[in-house]
């Protein structure tokens, strides 16, 4: 009897060992070509649930296989472990931020041992501890003096509950994405990194080898380029313009009205006394909104007339100036010319205001009747003066030729990204180091005074307002340049800079004289391959991308894109819903590892459906899996056991025998290798299930101790290693292999062996199978085509028919269309 699968005693064994051993450790050996492998690191909630599992488990199989290939393999993990919960932690169970964090990775990395993976953790990095955050700061200040950093005054979004502020990228349907709280615009003095500086390039992925269109097109879209004219209209009786982009310079014969968002600098400028109160009250409704709600195209348009007018600096027509919700001073220049027969906004704008409604764009058969809706596509333009007669797409250049010779306006490129935002009113963060002097003004903290260290004896409030702003201690400093008293800034970073350089500091965590070593970030970098959610396309994937290219520009990295390959996994499904803690249906890993084993859930997990679709959570599925792995082991054993033994069946080997088995062995790699190639796990695992079939078969026969049942055997350990590797490193060395079966080549394909030598195709007349024929795989199609026709079956189904068609598809099927 072949002694019971025991993963409970095989795992922590192994686990311990290839610690103590350093398998995984990386070095700078260019010997081997190097690969990069990184999965996206955990923020440090507490536990790591199965959903956390269904990203990295894959993703360690990957860098296994990798390794296994001969790869250099660097797979570092860290935690991502600054943020709102720990700070609402301390508020909610009087605990410190960090001792609640500390204690949350001590979990976390317990759990996520426990499942075998392949990380260097003397790479691991921590982003609270100011041994990082250190690095944060000094980066803040290379970006500050060279432009990229800057302070300004700005409308924000304003979280009540949380009491912070929070980037567009963190507004979920007009709410917090942390809370669900609506959020409200608030006006304050913020800290922004300049990231419109690098719009255009970031629009460019040549420089990524493979990366889904899908997050390439997310990224397009949230950056919004716009080509267009900005053109001044100048206002009345005011020295002051205001400047409109348009993409539409065609339609600008047609503005019949102007409108500015409610925060623009110059509504209070052009307010008249008899319309203040009516736009101070609009004004006010307005910050209480979402940018979804008044966005909103189902909404009824609302404004408020501000009693001034501009000029039209084409036509000299005289324009009323309306405030309305649905501009806003964050996209474009703040204002936007009304173009009612054109654009459909406008249209129900001046419906509801009895505007004037010009059409300046004639609709095919247009006779000068009045629109009905706008009419938004190209034509001639009409009451334009000298532009009559243009078709609409050669006005727009010829418009926007006469805006720029006459000093009108200029052609421009226009973005619907905004600088990033990273102030946050919040303790648990990075401190901004800056400090404010009332002589000296804005002072950087000197590099020699860094890190700016969190004060560990904050007081946190029930109002979530940050201890930092009431800490005497920290507040209250000297300023570097003149020695006179000085305020500390006390708002922190948002958490996304931590994550946007992070991959390079794994490189080398301990180097003490910058963020990271120079030549170690040239030896590993960029990342070879990128593992984590969609869901991070537009914030953290963006945030990176733009890092790089900051850091580059600064000297500090030689190129251009972070991750060279980007691969999302979907979501685990519990109940027919995204597995959550606020929807409480989280599953943890921890009772399955300690029932079942580690292996059984990583090869659930991947055998669950397609990685990147995500699958449904299934107790009896898992089970399935368990049982697998269990005549797995009973396999390997029972036959080596019986070879041993001298236990064969009797009689030779046939040579078909053999083939047959060297070819299903060969066929198996071959599939396997590519599947783990491409992410396609639960491919891979079913034909390792298929060949495990096969086996149990081939083992009743004297193929049973040959070399291609050797052969067989020990490739099949090798394609489980990545995938289950304590079960495989178990066989492995029980088979008397030499330790560790990680520190093997992945077994390779013999082409000959896995060409098909004969298909069997189904024979059809008029779609209705009638006969099964077998060829070789090599055939010429017209000699297929004719053997089918000699069919004695198909030959009854003839009965002096005309053929007016044969249909071949290559290995499967041949149909013989008759009338």
């Amino acid at each position: 009897m072949v002694e019971r699968y025991r993963p409970q005693e095989i795992e922590p064994k192994w686990q311990e060992r290839w610690e103590a051993d350093g398998i995984y450790r990386a070095v700078e050996d260019p010997a081997r070509p190097k690969f990069y492998m990184l999965t996206m690191f955990p923020y440090t909630s507490g536990d790591l649930h199965i959903g956390h599992w269904y990203a990295m488990a894959p993703s360690d199989a990957h860098a296994r296989f990798r390794r296994m290939q001969g790869y250099n393999v660097m797979y570092p993990m860290g935690f991502d472990a600054f943020g709102l919960p720990a700070e609402n932690a301390a508020i909610r169970y009087g605990i410190h931020p960090h001792t609640w964090t500390m204690r949350n990775i001590e979990n976390m990395r317990r759990q996520l041992r426990s499942m075998g993976p392949a990380h260097d953790w003397a790479r691991e990095v921590v982003t609270c501890l100011p041994e990082y955050y250190k690095w944060n700061q000094w980066i803040f200040l290379k970006f500050y003096e060279a432009g990229l950093a800057y302070r300004a005054l700005a409308p924000v979004n304003w979280c009540p509950k949380d009491q912070t502020v929070l980037a567009n990228e963190q507004v979920i349907d007009g709410t917090c994405e942390r809370c669900g709280t609506p959020v409200i615009k608030r006006d304050l003095e913020q800290w922004f990194f300049r990231i419109t500086k690098y719009a255009e390039e970031l629009l460019d992925f040549s420089k990524v080898i493979d990366w889904p269109e899908k997050t390439i097109l997310m990224q397009k879209n949230w950056i919004g380029r716009s080509e267009g004219v900005e053109i001044a209209f100048p206002v009345e009786g005011h020295p002051e313009e205001i400047r409109v982009f348009t993409t539409r310079p065609d339609t600008i014969y047609g503005v019949t009205f102007m409108v500015l968002a409610p925060e623009h600098p110059l509504v209070s400028k052009l307010t008249t006394p008899d319309r203040r109160a009516e736009v101070e009250a609009y004004v006010e409704q307005t910050r209480r909104e979402t940018e979804i709600e008044r966005l909103s195209t189902e909404r009824e348009k609302t404004g408020v007339f501000i009693g001034a007018y501009c000029r039209n600096p084409l036509s000299g027509e005289r324009v009323p100036i309306f405030i309305a919700d649905y501009v806003l001073l964050t996209y474009g220049t703040g204002a936007v010319m009304g173009v009612p027969a054109h654009d459909q906004r406008d249209f129900e704008f001046a419906r509801k205001f009895g505007l004037p409604i010009k059409v300046v764009i004639a609709p095919p058969g247009w006779q000068g009747e009045e629109l009905t809706e706008a009419y938004v596509d190209p034509g001639v333009m009409v009451n334009s003066g000298p532009f009559d007669g243009l078709p609409s797409d050669r006005g727009k250049e010829a418009v926007a030729d006469y805006v720029e010779q006459h000093g009108l306006g200029k052609r421009t490129v226009a973005y619907r990204l905004r600088d990033w935002l990273i102030s946050r009113q919040r303790y648990w963060g990075t401190p901004i180091p800056i400090i404010y002097c009332d002589s000296c003004g804005i002072v950087p903290v000197p590099e020699k005074d860094l890190p700016v260290l969190l004060p560990p004896d904050a007081e946190f409030r029930p109002t979530g307002e940050s201890p930092l702003k009431y800490h005497e201690a920290f507040v209250n400093t000297t300023c570097p340049k003149c020695g006179g008293p000085a305020k500390r800034e006390t708002d922190t970073m948002d958490t996304f800079v931590d994550s946007s350089w992070y991959f390079l500091r794994y490189t080398s965590p301990d180097y003490q004289d910058g963020p990271w070593d120079p030549e170690k970030v040239k030896f590993w970098c960029p990342v070879d391959q990128y593992t984590g959610g969609a869901e991070h396309a537009t914030m953290h994937l963006l945030y990176a991308r733009f890092f790089i290219k900051a850091l580059r520009d600064l000297g500090l990295v030689d190129f251009d894109e972070p991750f060279l390959r980007l691969y999302h996994q979907g979501h685990i499904i519990v109940q027919r819903q995204k597995m959550s803690k606020s929807r409480g249906n989280v599953i943890t890993p921890d009772p399955y590892v300690a029932e079942l084993g580690a292996d059984t859930v990583r090869a659930y997990l991947m055998f669950l459906g397609p990685w990147e679709q995500g699958g449904e959570w299934d107790d009896s599925g898992i089970s399935g899996v368990h049982r697998w792995l269990n005549r797995v082991w009973r396999l390997v054993l029972g036959t080596h056991d019986d070879i041993s033994a001298g236990k064969v069946p009797a009689g030779e080997p046939g040579e078909n025998d053999i083939r047959n088995l060297r070819r299903l062995t060969h066929k198996t790699i071959q599939k396997v290798h590519n599947d783990l190639e491409r992410f396609q796990f639960n491919t891979a695992i079913a034909a390792l299930m298929e060949f495990v079939n096969h086996l149990y078969k081939f083992r009743e026969t004297p193929v049973l101790g040959t070399p291609a049942w050797q052969e067989a055997i020990e490739s099949l350990m090798l394609m489980l290693a990545p995938i289950t590797p304590h079960l495989a490193e178990e066989l492995w060395v029980r088979t008397g292999h030499p330790y560790s079966i990680h520190q093997q080549r992945f077994p390779t394909w013999d082409p000959a062996l896995v060409v098909e030598e004969e298909v069997t195709l189904a024979v059809q007349v008029n779609g209705r199978v009638r006969d099964r024929i077998t060829v070789p795989a090599d055939m010429p199609e017209e000699e297929v085509k004719a053997l089918a026709l000699k069919s004695p079956r198909v030959q009854a189904q003839l009965n002096g028919k005309e053929v007016v068609n044969i249909i071949y598809v290559p290995r499967r099927l041949i149909n013989v269309v008759v009338r």
